[in-house]
């Protein structure tokens, strides 16, 4: 059965600014000759890595709402410089807006359920017409 991760997207103001925090991310790993992938590294290592690798994604909460999510791609095991060990958490770098569902402030990353996410609204796209306050605001009265 397939298991989603939820995290903050912290400093985040927007699905805008998550996709340029990516696109951002692509070009120094590039230019530092690693592989065109999303990382992002955490300290504890998921337990249910068969059922995230599966079909899971990392669904992000900005400004204390789910509004985008990106597919797990592989989780790996790394030992830092300090001798401590983390996991490396690859995903698409594509994003994928979803309905927009308030969570509160929680730390790190939980796991979430396939019946909890939300659903998918599209693949994100700078051409979207609806300012994301106005998008939020439209999901809140439940009109999106």
């Amino acid at each position: 059965m397939v298991v989603h991760m939820i995290k903050l997207s912290v400093g985040t103001e927007s699905v805008d600014s998550l996709q340029a925090w990516v696109e951002e991310q692509q070009v120094i790993r590039a230019r530092q000759g690693l592989p065109a992938e999303r990382v992002h590294t955490t300290r504890m290592t998921p337990k249910r890595q068969k059922e995230i690798l599966e079909g899971g994604s990392m669904y992000w909460v900005i400004k204390g709402v789910v509004q985008a999510r990106q597919k797990i791609l592989d989780l790996r095991e790394v030992t830092g410089s300090d001798g401590i060990k983390r996991c490396e958490i690859v995903m698409s770098p594509q994003l994928i807006r979803t309905e927009n569902q308030p969570k509160r402030a929680f730390q790190g990353w939980r796991y979430l359920k396939l019946e909890d996410a939300p659903r998918d609204l599209g693949s994100y796209s700078e051409d979207d017409d609806l300012p994301p306050a106005f998008r939020r605001e439209l999901a809140d009265l439940g009109l999106l």
